[in-house]
């Protein structure tokens, strides 16, 4: 593609700017046949990888990777009921395989329960076989009849990682719901994404679940995004599927279970929060290439020039760093605008004079540029990758804080949804609730509101009066 050949859409058109950004900066290309299905260009599946490599990395301490099957027979997913009515729109049925007609049609996974659980009545026997932690990170189809839009909503969502554990009692099973939260907390920190975590309404809940925990963030254009959500599933499957374990005294019990999930649309909050109007800002961490280094040639010294870049990317890469050497036959501001797009952390340019002197010139993706002595390099540089993502961190910190208003009346209510979320008073009543929704046109999103800028404090309820606690409003995805 030509880098040049136009420039991105203002990121205050959010829609047409994101649109846009997934093409330009090559993360996806949208033009694939079929409805709801991308494709992932390399660097898009790289900035993939590092992302997922930190989920794993959280996950390894004290969970085990596993794969199970992508099809599952009819006789089990309809098993239990109430899972299913949750998603019976949305599933694809293979019916054929070849020319014949299969005796029992199966499902393409739109969520794994219904996969693994059979497997799990096989597997636990005594409670010394919990708690069991495993994970899988996985593509699932769901039919979305909603308008489809990549690495956001999607027929077929190519990197779900989903976890399914079980445990012996139900207060285990709620510890490790905590846990869940807290490893989600910590991921996406490391994503320099701030979050909001609620529980969501009854209604609202995974299907067959006691309760769900949720995480949300909130782009740019004010609407919130659902990232990462937590089960609490109580024995229902396990008496659904026959999950029992034979406790101390020699007697059968039911399991208790928690499952919870991650998606690409974790990708889709990084490159929304963080990017601008030149394209990607990508925290170092996730950066595909964290430096590029741009060799300024001028007059006869190329050669030296490039042997000097050469060196320092040799010194960069020995560290531990990505790191790319532009040196193709291109103006140096085509260069820039190449990597700026792609959202490369830190640029360092050399030419003669830089020789001279015993310096480079660094530049972050944020614009900040400064001389740094060539002695040291490594430790200089891996100093200002740090810096840049902590800054990431704290702008997109103060974004969240100002797009989150706390609100007593259904005017505010209504002006606060239309740039970002409302934490408003509710008592909790599914009445009240869909009042509030109908004269909002917003969702009533969860409770326990769990956010440094959400204070927790009783008031009156915004619709009945009653006594309410804090609730999370807003238009999501």
């Amino acid at each position: 593609m030509d880098d040049e050949a136009g420039s991105l859409p203002a990121k205050n058109d959010f829609s047409a700017w994101y649109n846009d950004i997934l093409w330009r900066a090559e993360v996806m290309d949208v033009r694939y046949p079929v409805k709801g299905l991308y494709v992932w260009y390399p660097h898009g599946f790289a900035l993939r990888r590092a992302v997922y490599q930190l989920l794993r990395d959280l996950l390894d301490t004290d969970h085990q990777e596993t794969l199970f099957p992508l099809l599952i027979p009819k006789t089990e997913f309809m098993k239990e009921k109430e899972h299913i009515k949750g998603f019976e729109e949305e599933v694809y049925w293979v019916t054929h395989g070849g020319l014949t007609e299969l005796d029992i049609p199966l499902a393409l996974r739109p969520t794994s329960e219904t996969a693994i659980y059979p497997m799990y009545s096989l597997w636990i026997r005594s409670h010394a076989d919990l708690p069991l932690k495993l994970y899988q990170i996985v593509n699932t189809f769901r039919y979305e009849t909603k308008h489809t839009r990549p690495l956001i909503r999607l027929r077929e969502i190519t990197s779900f990682k989903e976890a399914h554990t079980v445990h012996a009692t139900w207060d285990e099973a709620e510890a490790q719901v905590r846990t869940a939260v807290s490893l989600y907390t910590t991921f996406y920190r490391r994503l320099c994404v701030p979050v909001i975590i609620s529980r969501r309404p009854d209604w609202d809940k995974f299907p067959g679940a006691d309760y769900t925990i949720a995480t949300d963030t909130v782009m740019p254009d004010g609407r919130t995004l659902q990232i990462g959500t937590v089960h609490h599933l109580g024995d229902h499957f396990s008496r659904t599927f026959s999950i029992t374990y034979e406790d101390a005294n020699g007697e059968q019990q039911y399991a208790y279970q928690t499952c919870y999930g991650i998606s690409e649309r974790s990708i889709a909050a990084v490159i929304s929060v963080h990017g601008d109007d030149r394209g990607l800002v990508l925290p170092s961490d996730l950066a595909p290439v964290q430096v590029v280094i741009v060799p300024i040639i001028v007059g006869k010294r190329g050669d030296e020039v490039l042997a000097h870049a050469a060196a320092c990317e040799a010194e960069l890469q020995a560290a531990g760093l990505r790191v790319r050497t532009d040196a193709r036959n291109l103006r140096p501001g085509a260069k820039y605008y190449h990597w700026e797009m792609r959202g490369v952390p830190l640029r360092i340019e050399i030419g003669p004079r830089d020789i001279d002197a015993g310096t480079v010139m660094a530049v972050t993706r944020l614009g900040e540029k400064q001389g740094i002595a060539r002695n040291g390099l490594s430790g200089t540089v891996r100093e200002l990758l740090d810096a840049f993502s902590e800054t990431l961190r704290q702008r997109a910190e103060e974004r969240m804080k100002a797009s989150i208003h706390a609100v007593s009346s259904i005017d505010g209510a209504k002006e606060a949804v239309a740039t970002g979320v409302a934490v408003v008073p509710w008592c909790g009543e599914e009445a009240c609730a869909g009042e509030l929704e109908r004269l909002t046109d917003a969702s009533v999103l969860g409770t326990d509101v769990r956010s440094p800028h959400v204070a927790e404090r009783e008031a009156p309820c915004i619709i009945c009066g009653k006594t309410g606690r804090p609730a999370l409003l807003g238009r999501s995805y």
